[in-house]
Parts: C-alpha cells; structure tokens; sequence
C-alpha cells in the first residue's frame, strides 16, 4: 500500500481513483463498512482505493485546544486500511489555510486535479471545505461537474455497547476513558490499543518479581481509566498474555499517570528503547492503595491469576 503525506507526494502519473475522506479514527465497524465500499467500487472499476484522512485532527486546527484523544496514531490506521484492502492512504496537513478551503476548492483540488477521483464513497453525515459548508448533496452537485458520482453508504451499526448507542469514534472514546474496554473492542471490531517506546520507570515492578513494560504513550492516545487490565504486550509482532496498569501508582504516592504491562511469566524481557503496543482485553478492577505491601503482592498475584484466566 502506498502512503502520502500531502498532495506533493501523489504520483503526476496518478490514474483514476476511488476515494473516501474522513478522520477514521480509529478505523471502527461504522468506518469498515464504508472503507470496505470504497474497496468494492475500486475493485469494480479496475482502479485503486485511496482513503484521505487529515494531520492534525481539524478540530484542533479550527478549535484550538480541542485535539480529541485518539484511538490510533495514523500509522496503524494504515495498517488496518491496509488489512481492508486499500492501496493508497493520503494524509493532508491540516492547517488555518488548508481549513478555508470552499468545498468546491477542496474537490478541485484534492480530488480533480491530484485524485481523479472516478467515484467517492462517504457516510451520510460528511461534511467538507470551509466552516464544514460541503454535505454529500454538495459532492454530488460538484461531481456533475467533475465527473465523479458518490456513493453513500449508513455507518450506523449498533451492538450493546454503550446502551445501544450507534458505532462511533465518539462513542469508543467515552467507553475507553471509562474503562469499558470490552465495550470498545465491539465498537472497533478488536482490542483497544495504546502504542509507545519502553522507558525506564521506577522499577519497583522489577523489585517485587512483576517486571513491567513502562509504555510511553503517543501525544492524545486515548488511555483507559486507571485501574487493572487482562491483555496482551505486542512486541515485533509476537503477543504476549500481560496484566497490565493505568494509573498513578498510589501505592508510592506517585503523581504520574502511566501504562504499564507486565508480560506473565516474563521476567528475562529486555524492552527498553522498543515501540510495543498494548492491547486491552478486559477491565479487573480498579486503582487501589492497600494497607501493606504484602496486601499489594496478594493482589497482585490475584491479578495475574484472573488475567490468565481470561485470556485462555
């Protein structure tokens, strides 16, 4: 799959295309159903899917201050784009003077003269160019002109997570930040997962026979609520069953947030400097700060007990 980063890096030879824009944070069911259109239609015509996605996410750039927490940095939305078929991923730099844009300036721009796009595919509620003026019906106006047709396709799936709620990266979010992890995964499709480089912590983990992997996270992951996790430790593509952190440690009075795995049954790891992910299976229990350190050990192994357990 080819990847872009701005128009400049599209080939000048570049053919005919099918194209989908959007964010697709985190590459849910609702954005599978019409990057997976998008694919059909490509494959129907003879053409290459191309996926359009934007850098920083615009409400940052259109409200600063605003960067919603984020369910996957673009190189994994890549990947998973990848996975559903795609040939090509553009990431437009989104910035003050690429957000005042017309909708019709954006089509030309981007989609006549650099995509050729044949057919765009894009949920219902889409909106593009300046103060997000564009709607689908504008695309379609617009490609009476340019020669391209839209199709739409619903993105509405619905499943128990969060009472019934309809899939989105909204909805994900909230379930993320509360801890519903299991909730997520049906939204996504998969376990959430949170990247980073292993850095050095205070090893007390090392100290007490749990050695723990100390992620880094990415700037605007969407961390879990703190408490303690069943899921695995990704590294160079082989998982490993992990009981894992989020939290301040207040057991040594610790005042900074972190993600912590533990790779059960793994204590010869050495991790530091790798990216590894973190993927999150289930919720066990919440933070807690026990009255001793045996107290804290008993729970412990307890938690890896009930982390094997549910991860078969």
């Amino acid at each position: 799959m080819q990847r872009w980063r701005g128009l400049e890096d599209i080939p000048e030879d570049w053919g005919r295309s099918v194209v989908t824009i959007g964010s697709y944070d985190g590459v849910h069911r609702g954005h599978q159903l019409i990057i997976g259109k998008a694919v059909e239609r490509a494959r129907e015509l003879g053409v290459p899917a191309v996926v359009v996605t934007f850098d920083p996410h615009p409400s940052e750039v259109v409200r600063p201050g605003s960067h919603p927490p984020l369910l996957a940095p673009h190189h994994r939305r890549a990947e998973l784009m990848a996975e559903l078929g795609v040939d090509a991923v553009l990431v437009l730099p989104f910035t003050e003077e690429f957000s005042r844009l017309s909708p019709a300036e954006f089509v030309v721009k981007v989609l006549v003269d650099k995509l050729r796009a044949r057919t765009v595919v894009e949920g219902p509620n889409f909106r593009f160019g300046h103060r997000a003026a564009g709607t689908v019906e504008t695309l379609a106006e617009l490609g009476r002109t340019y020669d391209y047709d839209v199709v739409v396709v619903d993105l509405f799936v619905r499943g128990e997570a969060g009472g019934g709620e309809p899939f989105s990266s909204t909805l994900t979010r909230r379930l993320v930040a509360e801890g519903d992890v299991e909730g997520a995964a049906e939204v996504l499709g998969r376990p959430h997962r949170v990247e980073g480089v292993v850095v050095r912590g205070a090893q007390r983990g090392r100290e007490l026979g749990y050695p723990t992997a100390n992620v880094e996270t990415l700037p605007h992951t969407a961390i879990p609520a703190d408490g303690v996790y069943a899921g695995w430790l990704v590294v160079d593509g082989e998982s490993m069953p992990a009981a894992i952190s989020v939290g301040t440690n207040p057991q040594f009075d610790g005042t900074e947030r972190t993600v912590e795995a533990y790779a059960i049954d793994r204590v010869d790891l050495d991790l530091y400097g790798l990216h590894v992910a973190v993927d999150f299976l289930a919720y066990i229990r919440g933070q807690e700060k026990f009255a001793t350190l045996d107290g804290l050990l008993e729970r412990m192994a307890e938690d890896v007990r009930v982390a094997k357990e549910l991860l078969g």
